[in-house]
């Protein structure tokens, strides 16, 4: 097949969330359920500059994804309600990772994802990194 790239776009917004919905949909129901009030939302980009620096990052180029909110293991029956968890997908940087590399779109979002909902799990950056390298 050629793509005729004379009229090709980038895929948008509402692309991204159609293909984070399909990755959301082949995670196992039983952490679907545990994440019901999780949130996923799709911008271009991170503009929230106190995010960014807390998070040590220069340019919001550099981050692709993000969970906000108060992860699982950190919360207790007797908690009171707090604000809503969100995963934020980051199309800009996501999609210049794809054109660096050889995965599939719909297999980057959902690893982006996964990793985001493994932070609504508790889980830290090197736990994931040590999962991710077990399972290679």
């Amino acid at each position: 097949m050629t793509i005729d790239w004379s009229t090709a776009k980038a895929p948008s917004l509402d692309d991204f969330e159609r293909l984070a919905a399909a990755a959301w949909a082949r995670v196992p129901e039983t952490f679907r359920a545990l994440s019901n009030a999780l949130i996923i939302r799709v911008d271009d980009l991170c503009e929230d500059e106190v995010v960014l620096r807390d998070l040590g990052i220069e340019s919001a180029f550099d981050l692709s994804g993000l969970y906000h909110g108060r992860d699982l293991a950190h919360r207790s029956v007797g908690d009171t309600p707090h604000q809503q968890d969100f995963v934020f997908l980051y199309r800009l940087p996501i999609l210049a990772e794809w054109a660096e590399g050889e995965e599939a779109l719909g297999d980057l979002i959902a690893h982006v994802l996964i990793h985001e909902v493994a932070h609504h799990f508790g889980f830290s950056d090197e736990d994931i990194s040590r999962i991710e390298l077990a399972a290679d």
